[in-house]
């Protein structure tokens, strides 16, 4: 399966719209593991969903939104966010669109709203953009968290955007899933 981002997907359906192939279709899932201000704000998903369902609906399916849960925003903020990700997620199910769960998790107290509205033994996504492993500071808090995504999500699949070394990855969820 393929991933695009946003803004890949969003250029993809203004040229093919501009040739006036109405009926393209392209086999990848669209993420949003892009800066945020690529995709939120006055013009962005949140306040255009209109615009999100005509491009959507020419891709295989889409990963939530990736709104940002940096380590230093206050905690209500990121509260707000992981619940954008899910309810955005919950209505492009309504609306016909495939989804995949991303999860985005920080320091340890976000784990007790973070893994919410995920359903258990599903497909979640990770990306590994935004205080992922490949910051040595960030890769114990990466590392824990992914084991407590495994231990309380136990997805059947993780798919990972990013990055990241595969080999690392893969040591990475084994010894997780060993727990």
């Amino acid at each position: 399966m393929s991933i695009i981002p946003w803004d890949e997907a969003k250029r993809l359906y203004r040229n093919a719209m501009a040739r006036g192939d109405k009926q393209f279709f392209y086999n990848a899932f669209v993420c949003w593991f892009i800066d945020d201000y690529k995709f939120d704000g006055p013009r962005g998903i949140w306040n255009n969903s209109a615009f999100v369902l005509k491009v959507l609906r020419h891709f295989a399916g889409a990963i939530t939104p990736d709104f940002s849960t940096y380590q230093d925003f206050p905690e209500p903020l990121k509260i707000y966010n992981t619940y954008r990700m899910r309810v955005f997620g919950y209505w492009l199910g309504k609306n016909g669109i495939a989804v995949i769960n991303n999860v985005r998790w920080g320091t340890s107290e976000t784990w007790r709203y973070c893994w919410d509205g995920i359903p258990e033994n599903s497909i979640v996504c990770i990306g590994t953009v935004g205080g992922s492993p490949r910051k040595l500071i960030d890769r114990k808090r990466f590392e824990e968290g992914l084991e407590e995504l495994i231990r309380i999500l136990q997805p059947h699949t993780i798919l990972v955007y990013g990055s990241i070394q595969f080999w690392f990855m893969v040591q990475l969820i084994t010894r997780a899933l060993m727990f």
